[in-house]
């Protein structure tokens, strides 16, 4: 395991550096892409016989668990990083939009997307039961924090739309596990779950990880305003972080859901009471540091994830619709709750908000990982596959282009949509 850290830093800071140098895109959409390109080239080189490295390639990728990786390692630090620094006053302002749309918006495009999937599935000749459609769904519906955040900073968006994606984004993958851990039971045991066992999980899902995430992240925010020594402080963060992220596991409560709810509340409340000017300086430095290399290392394993797949034609004609389809339900689920909401409880939208948050909700590492979750089988192939051609969709096309988007409409007529 060790070797295989050390080979993945050290290819992320390669392909950093030629990016920085040579291409000059975002680090994460550069990094990826120099990964994907590189997969690609071993692929190729392969099938005619010139290069026999895919293989080796190929064998160090399964020895990764993407999905702990991701869901066990990396997720918790990437989503308190990003939480400390919304400013906990804009989120709540704004609360009813980010909260119908994490929870209502996640939960309509689940349905949307695994109903449309179901039937595109069997007219192109792939079989996969309905309940693995829906699983396809939750998995796909949420956007992704980790690259909507990486993103947003070279989008210049306005910081209303900035704080509605983010906010959104960080709360709606807590909600899409939530869902997708329901679905997965029924689907893996055939178990019979009533609806009040749904709202039981979820209320221990939701709300417990948001009550653990207060009482956690207000132990550590006690301990930070009791002494000023800046390493000691970035200690009890790294701690708060890894630990109470292991712990909500245990409890059976949504790590993801408490790692924001901590980090928010260090990131405001701990930044401001608890912290002197050199300690926040410090703590910031740090996370950021640690923000941008975990960004970096999991955007090169997604690139070099293309490896595993296996497409067929009808893979990826289901891929090719199956990206339409995700944003027509994208777009609905988005333009929906926001045209109820304008001019109500006190809830003004800028104009074009439903495009710029339809085109803004990127997709990425943490639908590979729920996917790679799936029992193995022909449907875990043909969704894995599928859902890795939209993630690169989302994080090139929809992360390239988010930027230009937002400039272009807020220059243009001024309009509902």
């Amino acid at each position: 395991m060790l070797d295989i850290i050390g080979l993945l830093i050290t290819l992320t800071a390669v392909f950093s550096y030629v990016n920085h140098r040579y291409i000059k895109l975002p680090t994460t959409i550069g990094v990826m892409l120099i990964a994907l390109i590189m997969s690609l080239v071993f692929i190729g080189l392969g099938e005619v016989g010139l290069l026999t490295i895919e293989g080796k390639v190929e064998n160090l990728l399964q020895g990764i668990d993407f999905y702990e990786v991701l869901m066990h390692g990396m997720l918790s630090l990437l989503l308190f990083a990003g939480a400390m620094h919304i400013d906990l006053s804009e989120l709540a302002a704004r609360k009813w939009p980010i909260g119908i749309l994490a929870t209502v918006g996640t939960l309509s495009s689940t349905f949307l997307v695994g109903g449309a999937s179901w039937w595109l599935f069997d007219l192109v000749g792939i079989s996969v039961p309905f309940i693995y459609c829906l699983l396809f769904g939750a998995l796909i519906s949420p956007t992704d924090p980790i690259a909507v955040l990486g993103i947003l900073k070279s989008a210049n968006a306005p910081k209303d739309l900035e704080i509605k994606i983010a906010g959104e984004s960080l709360f709606n993958d807590g909600v899409a596990v939530v869902v997708f851990t329901i679905l997965l039971g029924i689907a893996a045991g055939g178990a019979k779950i009533s609806v009040s066992d749904v709202v039981l999980l979820f209320v221990e899902e939701a709300i417990g990880g948001t009550v653990f995430g207060l009482v956690i992240g207000y132990i550590a925010y006690r301990m930070l305003k009791s002494i000023d020594s800046y390493n000691v402080e970035v200690l009890i963060t790294l701690g708060l972080v890894l630990g109470g992220y292991a712990l909500a596991i245990q409890l059976h409560v949504s790590g993801p859901i408490a790692m924001v709810v901590a980090g928010l509340m260090i990131g405001n409340h701990g930044r401001s009471f608890a912290m002197s000017a050199h300690t926040r300086e410090r703590l910031d430095t740090f996370w950021e540091i640690v923000d941008e290399v975990l960004n970096a290392v999991l955007f090169v394993l997604i690139g070099f994830e293309i490896i595993l797949l296996k497409f067929t034609g009808a893979t990826a004609a289901a891929s090719a619709v199956m990206l339409v389809v995700v944003l027509l339900a994208r777009f609905v689920c988005v333009g929906v709750p926001i045209t109820l909401l304008r001019g109500r409880f006190s809830q003004e939208f800028s104009p074009h908000t439903v495009k710029i948050l339809t085109w803004g909700g990127v997709r990425g590492g943490i639908s590979v990982a729920l996917a790679l979750s799936l029992p193995s089988g022909p449907e875990r192939d043909a969704l894995l596959t599928v859902t890795y051609v939209i993630v690169l969709f989302s994080i090139v096309v929809q992360g390239l282009t988010i930027g230009k988007l937002i400039k272009y409409t807020l220059k243009g007529p001024a309009g509902d949509g």
